[in-house]
């Protein structure tokens, strides 16, 4: 096999106020025609970077040296990305690669329908009728999993869901059969059944397109299922190269190792069960639970003659003081409503919701308000939830400011400084803004934010879907430490089975709004009883090749029973 892509002793820096700093460091890559190539590593490795040179992305600030080698899908045409000019990035940009972004929300464009969109690349580089275009469009669409094209082709983002606007993104990337495709976290924030079918689309723009795949993760699950080959990255430099295989079963480099040491693996959370329960008082059973549901229903009125939507339909649930409550189901199943109906931040409708002590169903904001200091709240993205203009330490002493534990921030600091050493953030992080702080680092910040009242009970949403493996591996062993030692009550919110099975003591299994399984994870996980909780757990990409080959069949498996029901 040709090579699509030759990187050669790549090295970027870019230009700061604090000075250059080198973001990649010599690296030599080549991706083969027809193979996925993953390139991993945590935040700040240089792998997005290294990636978005070979479409010539990079900004302004970026100096480059080395080459990187592109060739056409064909093989009669090569250039060189460093040294191209911008008429010729633009010809072989969408034509010989193409690119599929993090966040496809951001990608698209709202005030443009989706079937423009996807046919910009055609209108750039060829010449169609309103027909042929429209044609090649809906067969892109149809090829890429999105049902009834000729219809949806006129459609918006926002009539899209996440998966859906993936898909897009990929068909905007496919329709013009580029050589190779650059996949930056294709899959980050889906769910894992939606991630499942994106993979299972990737793999099809292999083998039915013919295209390379360059993959940018932190999700070695990801890596064992989609990729021929891995790359490994460290401080802007390549640390170990190999196939699929042989890296997992046998990685030479101590970084490598340390990376897959560091993934969560369903059954892991046994022990650390056993040990939170070998902790409790006696009488702990008997205890008044902090939180306790009955037949509870929350339901969203429609707007414009549409039906009301049912996103809590009679669930029964409890946590009991101390104990850590998983939450799981794909997306819209009601796992955020729920935590957000116990912080007092939605409404319920109908049967029973107690918090606290206090009743939520028809709850007044008076009434709420001493108790609500007593709960905390961790979002999913703590870059969106923190104000831009306030520094760390501002947006940690809010809460106490807030509900009169200190008058002022100068007040707070003391108690902010204790927070942030908690969380092993120093505390000189505090003099900085959110956006200087890495994603981990973020997320660390909010958790000390969520805990600056001393809260009864901790409601933690998907805090650790955006964070690398290694990152991920730090958040939850001080969320563990910190419940050890300060006892809340917490509700753990994800998607990520393995992510809860080491931190609850409970799970609950949410689909469409109800229900479906609950127990202990070894009861759950461990032999799951009912079938959507079988093929939520067969979506789940492990860090093995060859077990997660077996899975995936299974999966696939169960996937076409669902079709034929």
């Amino acid at each position: 096999m040709t090579d699509v892509v030759d990187i050669k002793d790549l090295q970027v820096t870019f230009a700061t106020d604090a000075g250059p700093v080198r973001a990649v460091d010599g690296v030599s890559l080549a991706v083969r025609q027809g193979e996925v190539l993953a390139v991993v590593g945590e935040s700040g490795s240089g792998k997005t970077v290294t990636a978005r040179t070979i479409l010539g992305l990079l900004p302004e600030t970026a100096a480059i040296k080395g080459a990187v080698v592109l060739s056409s899908k064909d093989g009669t045409t090569e250039g060189d990305i460093v040294t191209m000019s911008g008429s010729r990035l633009r010809q072989v940009r969408g034509r010989d690669a193409a690119m599929v972004f993090q966040e496809p929300s951001t990608a698209l464009n709202p005030v443009f329908p989706v079937g423009w969109q996807i046919a910009e690349g055609l209108r750039a580089h060829g010449r169609y009728s309103r027909s042929q275009m429209r044609a090649k469009v809906i067969d892109v669409m149809r090829r890429v999993g999105i049902p009834d094209p000729e219809t949806r082709i006129d459609h918006y983002p926002h009539q899209f869901s996440g998966g859906q606007k993936q898909r897009i993104v990929i068909a905007q990337a496919l329709v013009l059969d580029p050589g190779v495709i650059v996949a930056d976290e294709p899959t980050t924030a889906l769910d894992v059944t939606v991630q499942a079918e994106i993979l299972d689309l990737l793999r099809r723009c292999r083998d039915e397109f013919g295209a390379a795949v360059v993959l940018i993760t932190h999700n070695m699950g990801v890596v064992a299922d989609l990729a021929d080959r891995v790359a490994v990255m460290y401080q802007g430099k390549l640390v170990e190269q190999a196939d699929v295989k042989t890296l997992f079963s046998s990685p030479q480099e101590p970084y490598t190792q340390q990376l897959l040491a560091a993934v969560p693996r369903i059954g892991e959370g046994l022990e650390r069960a056993h040990e939170r329960a070998s902790r409790r008082p006696e009488g702990w059973d008997e205890q008044t639970p902090a939180v306790r549901a009955k037949d509870l229903r929350i339901v969203y009125p429609g707007r414009f003659r549409q039906p009301d939507f049912v996103a809590v339909g009679g669930v029964d649930l409890s946590i009991k003081p101390g104990e850590v409550l998983g939450l799981v189901g794909e997306s819209g199943s009601g796992k955020t409503t729920i935590g957000r109906a116990m912080a007092g931040l939605t409404k319920v409708s109908g049967g029973s919701l107690n918090v606290l002590g206090v009743e939520m169903n028809g709850m007044r904001e008076r009434e709420f308000k001493p108790i609500r200091r007593r709960i905390g709240f961790v979002f999913q993205d703590p870059a969106t939830s923190f104000n831009p203009l306030l520094t760390i330490a501002q947006c940690v002493a809010e809460p106490l400011i807030v509900h009169g534990r200190a008058g002022d921030e100068r007040e707070a600091r003391v108690r902010v400084n204790e927070l942030l050493e908690a969380v092993q953030l120093p505390t000189s992080f505090g003099d900085r803004f959110p956006h200087e702080l890495s994603g981990g680092q973020r997320q660390r910040a909010s958790l000390a934010r969520s805990l600056a009242l001393d809260p009864e009970l901790l409601i933690a949403d998907e805090p650790t879907s955006a964070l690398d493996v290694s990152v991920q591996a730090k958040v939850l062993d001080l969320f563990d430490e910190l419940h050890r030692e300060l006892g809340f009550a917490a509700l753990f919110i994800s998607h990520d089975l393995a992510v809860v099975d080491m931190l609850a003591d409970r799970i609950v299994v949410l689909h469409h709004g109800k229900v479906v399984e609950e127990g202990t994870g070894d009861e759950v996980l461990g032999s799951p009883q009912q079938p959507y909780t079988q093929r939520l757990l067969a979506s789940l990409p492990v860090p093995d090749p060859v077990a997660q080959a077996e899975r995936r069949a299974t999966w696939e498996a169960l996937r076409a029973a669902d079709a034929e029901a």
